[in-house]
């Protein structure tokens, strides 16, 4: 199953809903200023290192160590935007304990994977150039899939059946990309 939205952007895989234009190009340019202006590191997961430059702020989980822990304060500047992305979610603002910031340079993109389970929601706002948001969850045949467009300026949520049934990607890019992603945590979070 290859699917997309429909006439009505309602979503194929339960939990997934996204929004275009959810913010201003002006604002867009000023969150992409301050990504950059962030101390980016290139990602690392046990002895690889990704194409794409990262920085969490409130929670981190450490790829080679397996080690959650608390981190740097979540920024002043991304308060705002922290704060209509939880009301998009239908979270309050302070259930968003983490800030993950991803620059996409060409080539870039993240495999397969669901988010740790110490993390439950997942918020996420696009920035820059289009991406494709794979979904692929494995069957008795092989895997159903669908895709969503991230348009520039989009945001979405990742919640419930997507969230934890499903494993999603997004495809390498040609073009520069910048994402934020705001998370909750989970009971098993919050336990730790």
């Amino acid at each position: 199953m290859t699917a997309m939205f429909d006439l009505f952007d309602e979503p194929v895989v339960a939990g997934l809903r996204k929004r275009d234009e959810f913010i201003t190009a002006e604002e867009e340019a000023a969150l992409i200023g301050q990504i950059d202006a962030v101390d980016l590191s290139p990602f690392k997961f046990q002895q690889w290192t990704g194409k794409r430059l990262t920085r969490s702020f409130g929670w981190s989980y450490d790829f080679e160590s397996g080690r959650f822990a608390p981190t740097d304060p979540i920024p002043d500047w991304l308060a705002p935007i922290k704060a209509r992305a939880a009301r998009f979610a239908g979270l309050e603002t302070d259930d968003l304990v983490q800030a993950l910031l991803i620059r996409y340079d060409p080539g870039a993109g993240i495999g397969w994977h669901k988010d740790r389970p110490v993390f439950e929601h997942v918020v996420g706002l696009s920035l820059g150039n289009v991406a494709t948001l794979r979904l692929r969850r494995r069957t008795d045949r092989g895997f159903d899939r669908a895709s969503a467009e991230l348009a520039p300026r989009s945001i979405y949520h990742l919640s419930g059946e997507v969230r934890h049934h499903w494993e999603h990607s997004i495809a390498a890019m040609d073009l520069p990309r910048w994402s934020i992603t705001f998370r909750s945590l989970s009971e098993k979070g919050r336990r730790a």
